[in-house]
């Protein structure tokens, strides 16, 4: 039972990021994108650089993947919402 009730979250996000993005949402999944590519840049400079600025650039890598993925998954409330009545994502 627990296994169709994950199969189900998992289809619902799959369709969530098929559906529009809203603007905002949209400039923020690029600036994620832009912060991941300067942490890669960083990781793979040809210079030998710091720890501390290795370490900063996987941070940047991290943070904006998890942005823009995060944002990806944004859609719009037009009517039909999933959500329950106590706030919680109803999927």
């Amino acid at each position: 039972m627990e296994k169709d009730k994950f199969k189900d979250k998992l289809k619902s996000f799959f369709a969530r990021c098929g559906e529009d993005t809203p603007p905002f949402f949209k400039k923020l999944r690029i600036a994620g994108l832009v912060i991941a590519a300067a942490g890669t840049t960083l990781l793979a400079a040809p210079v030998a650089l710091p720890a501390a600025v290795l370490a900063l650039g996987g941070y940047l890598v991290v943070g904006g993947a998890v942005a823009t993925a995060m944002s990806q998954a944004a859609i719009t409330q037009d009517g039909n919402d999933d959500c329950d009545d106590e706030g919680n994502l109803g999927i």
